[in-house]
């Protein structure tokens, strides 16, 4: 073996390597690139033909499979338990004034930080909808409204 033998096998060892430590794909594409120069060069090809293979290996690896590969990580909303309380009733158990930011309600067992979503004042006691979370803060209408 020569010594580009060596070189291309520890790159395409090195990108496998790499790929397999990051969560993103950031190496894998250099992998065909390097194999293909590897047998080049066990073939006895010249350096500019192991290069050209390698570039032209992993663009073409590039080219197939990054619109697959980010189509499979495209990040989507994220949904959490949270999401369900939307639309749920609450009951108001400390007065909501967006003025003085105060009020809390109970919706689904939990207690929640609220502010009205018309901006009235809302006593502890009454029967709310709620109509979005923001933050940490679910926002909340009147039952009736």
């Amino acid at each position: 073996m020569g010594y580009m033998d060596f070189v291309w096998l520890g790159v395409t060892i090195l990108a496998a390597v790499v790929e397999a430590a990051v969560p993103a794909l950031v190496s894998i594409w250099f992998v065909p690139g390097g194999l293909l120069a590897l047998i080049a060069s066990l073939l006895g090809a010249p350096v500019y033909i192991q290069v050209g293979l390698f570039v032209a290996g992993s663009a073409a690896a590039i080219v197939i499979t990054r619109p697959l590969a980010k189509r499979l990580q495209k990040p989507g909303p994220v949904s959490t338990n949270a999401d369900r309380v939307i639309g749920a009733a609450a009951v108001v158990t400390e007065e909501v004034n967006n003025l003085r930011e105060a009020g809390r309600v109970s919706v689904l067992g939990n207690s929640w930080a609220a502010r009205s979503e018309r901006g009235d004042t809302i006593p502890a006691g009454e029967t709310v909808m709620v109509v979005r979370i923001e933050g940490v803060k679910l926002i909340v209408a009147r039952a009736g409204l």
